[in-house]
């Protein structure tokens, strides 16, 4: 069929956010994505301690995990939301399925940076599960990372130190601009100076244990968001959902 202006289309089609949340460990990852609407969980680690949430046993290779998707997306399920946890432990069987698939036994045996590259296309496959699951079958995609803190090499300052997301930078890249939302979850820390005689001062952090979620990018770490949301909000669902449909805090 010839494409032309008459093909164009206004219509805006409303669909779920695809949300990665990463952060510090133990700050509540996990719990944040159990209180999302009807979750399942795909975990590639043992991490959800004492909560009680669906989910399929533990994947141990990368087919499993498209296995865990491919049931999602065929069979009958009531099921809203999907919860990746976590993306930086699914990364090693990727790069496990790389060396199969190439019969080598690291994925370094591949050459500088050719592994890493084959790996992309295996994340495509994953990503495009979850885009299936989204547009076909109307979930939430929540995908779960750890933090790690890497050199930012800016054009503009000097190098400086900042959170990013636990992965190879070039999976890290793919898995940011899949997201709509790419969330920093913190503990709220402030700092205070602190005697320690002699005439010294030192600088002390102290915090309440207040967790926070950061959307949008500063220099201590990388987020984003397509939704208009507030820099920074308290790490509970309610709280990010009403953001994201555009309704009022709940009281």
């Amino acid at each position: 069929m010839a494409i032309s202006l008459a093909s164009l289309n206004r219509q805006q089609v409303l669909l779920p956010p695809r949300i990665l949340v990463y952060g510090v460990a133990g700050v509540g990852k996990s719990t944040l994505a159990a209180c999302s609407p009807k979750p399942v969980f795909i975990l590639t680690e043992d991490g959800l301690g004492l909560l009680q949430v669906t989910s399929f046993p533990i994947s141990r290779t990368f087919g499993e995990v498209l296995e865990a998707l491919d049931s999602l997306l065929g069979e009958q399920h009531d099921f809203e939301s999907v919860v990746m946890d976590s993306v930086d432990w699914l990364e090693p069987l990727i790069w496990n399925e790389v060396c199969r698939i190439n019969r080598v036994n690291s994925i370094e045996d591949m050459g500088y940076g050719k592994g890493y590259v084959a790996a992309l296309d295996l994340w495509r496959l994953y990503l495009d599960r979850l885009n299936r699951l989204r547009s076909e079958r109307n979930m939430v995609v929540i995908q779960i990372a750890h933090a790690t803190i890497r050199r930012f090499d800016s054009p503009e300052h000097e190098p400086f130190d900042r959170y990013d997301v636990k992965l190879h930078q070039k999976a890290a890249a793919l898995v940011q601009e899949h997201s709509d939302c790419v969330l920093f979850s913190n503990y709220r820390i402030a700092t205070t100076k602190a005697d320690v005689g002699f005439g010294q001062r030192v600088n002390r952090a102290v915090g309440t244990g207040e967790r926070v979620l950061f959307t949008q990018e500063r220099p201590a770490f990388l987020a984003k968001n397509r939704y208009g949301l507030p820099p920074e909000m308290s790490m509970e669902w309610s709280t990010l959902q009403a953001h994201l449909t555009g309704q009022t805090q709940p009281q």
